[in-house]
């Protein structure tokens, strides 16, 4: 079983202004499809705040997964993406991109979205947008391919075709 973190990124939601809607909602689908939530906290839209929790989560944790939501899009405040550049090794565009263009099937905003996706050391990280719609379509999108990515981030060797 695979150990999972949800970090939800919302100023209102860390101060218990808005239920977190989206951070619950990714639990429930990651449980269903077998993975095991190890961690799961609501931060503000802070940078520094989002490297820590990253970085703890990846480093002492040693999480399989990191899922963000929230603070990918224009606002000022939306900083999740540059947090996340910051601490990762390997940046992974492919899940980027699917994300937009498969979102674009839905709603010409997806391609507002600026979150991105990378490798820290053994834990993949994934930055997704902030509303419940959003993160299920979303999680509609790379579930497929979380299982094997993560087989491969750690090590294995077979062959993927």
């Amino acid at each position: 079983m695979y150990k999972v973190g949800v970090l939800t990124i919302s100023d209102k939601g860390s101060k218990g202004e808005r239920e977190d809607k989206s951070g619950k909602l990714l639990q429930e689908i990651l449980k269903k499809s077998g993975f095991e939530i190890k961690a799961y906290t609501i931060v503000p839209d802070e940078e520094i705040v989002i490297i820590e929790k990253l970085k703890e989560w990846a480093d002492k944790k040693q999480l399989d997964l990191i899922l963000t939501t929230g603070g990918t899009g224009l606002t000022p405040r939306d900083v999740t993406p540059e947090a996340t550049q910051k601490i990762i090794e390997k940046i992974i565009p492919g899940i980027e991109e699917a994300l937009r263009i498969e979102g674009m099937k839905k709603t010409p905003f997806s391609i507002l979205s600026r979150g991105i996706a990378g490798i820290r050391k053994k834990t993949l990280i994934i930055n997704l947008p902030g509303s419940p719609k959003a993160v299920q379509e979303s999680m509609e999108i790379i579930l497929p391919i979380l299982f094997h990515a993560i087989d491969k981030i750690k090590g294995d060797l077979k062959e993927c075709g």
